[in-house]
C-alpha cells in the first residue's frame, strides 16, 4: 500500500501523539505515531517518508501543531479535508457552539454512529477521558470530560513526597499491600467508579437506564473496559475510522 497512492492520509494530532495512517475508501492501512511535542515539517517529512496520498483528512486538537501539519500538506499539493462541524460528518450536530468541540470526539461520533447507530456513547481515554453522545436520531448532542486516568496518577506522584509515579495495570486485589499496590487500587477501581456513575447519569438523561450502547476508544480503554460490563466494545482505532467514513463524505 505504501508504494501505491492511497485514497487517504488520516492524521489524528492529539495531546500526546500524532497517529498517521494511510486508507482506502474502505479499509485502514498501515499506521505510523509520532509524539505530538516532536511534530516539526522536517519529523513529518521523515515519519511520511514513502507514503503516497490523494487526499489528507486532518483532525486536530492541537492548535500549533495543526497548522504546522496544515502547512506541511498544503506544500506538498494534497487537498486537506479539516476536520469540524461544518464538515460532512454523517452525523448532525445539535450543540451550543459547534466550533468547540474537539475534530477527534466528531471523529469518534462519526465512526461509532456508522458502526452501532444510535443512540450511542463514545469514551475516549486519551489525556482527558471524553464521554460523546450521539442521539438516536444521529445527532451529536453533547459530551463530558474528566481528568484522563494517566493525568491523576501523575499528580498524585508529582505533588506527594512519597508516592512512585506507577504503571497502571490490574490492580492484584482492593485491599493494597505496599504503597504502589494501593495507589493502583485507588487508580484503577476508582476510574472504573467515574466512568460507571458517568454513564449511568447520561444513560438517565437519555432515557436509556438500562443496556446503554457504549463503545470506548483510547490508550486505557482495555484496561478499564476489563472490569465495566457498561462498555460494550472496545475498538481501538475508532477515531481513524471515524477519519476515514469522513474522507468519503467530503470527496
Amino acid at each position: 500500500m505504501g508504494a501505491s497512492i492511497s485514497d487517504f492520509l488520516l492524521i489524528d494530532n492529539s495531546n500526546s501523539f500524532t497517529k498517521f495512517a494511510l486508507s482506502s475508501r474502505v479499509k485502514l492501512g498501515p499506521s505510523r505515531k509520532l509524539r505530538t511535542s516532536e511534530v516539526t515539517e522536517a519529523s513529518l517529512k521523515k515519519t511520511l517518508r514513502g507514503w503516497r496520498w490523494k487526499t489528507a483528512v486532518l483532525s486536530s486538537v492541537v492548535p500549533e501543531k495543526g497548522e504546522v501539519m496544515a502547512r506541511f500538506l498544503g506544500d506538498g499539493g494534497a487537498r486537506v479535508v479539516h476536520v469540524n462541524a461544518r464538515a460532512n460528518l454523517g452525523v448532525g450536530v445539535k450543540y451550543p457552539k459547534p466550533k468547540t468541540i474537539g475534530a477527534d470526539r466528531l471523529a469518534n461520533a462519526a465512526a461509532a454512529f456508522a458502526a452501532f447507530g444510535g443512540p450511542v456513547v463514545v469514551v475516549d481515554f486519551g489525556t482527558a477521558v471524553s464521554f460523546d453522545i450521539i442521539s438516536g436520531a444521529g445527532d451529536y448532542v453533547g459530551g463530558v470530560i474528566a481528568p484522563g486516568l494517566e493525568a491523576m496518577t501523575d499528580y498524585l506522584h508529582q505533588r506527594t513526597a512519597l508516592l512512585p509515579k506507577i504503571s497502571l495495570l490490574e490492580p492484584p486485589s482492593a485491599i493494597g499491600k505496599s504503597t504502589k499496590h494501593a495507589m493502583l487500587a485507588g487508580a484503577v477501581y476508582g476510574y472504573r467508579g467515574l466512568v460507571r456513575q458517568i454513564l449511568k447519569e447520561i444513560g438517565k438523561e437519555l432515557g436509556i437506564p438500562l443496556n446503554l450502547p457504549v463503545v470506548a476508544t483510547g490508550g486505557y480503554a482495555t484496561l478499564i473496559a476489563a472490569g465495566l460490563p457498561e462498555i460494550k466494545t472496545v475498538q481501538d482505532n475508532l477515531t481513524l475510522e471515524g477519519l476515514r467514513i469522513i474522507g468519503n463524505l467530503n470527496g
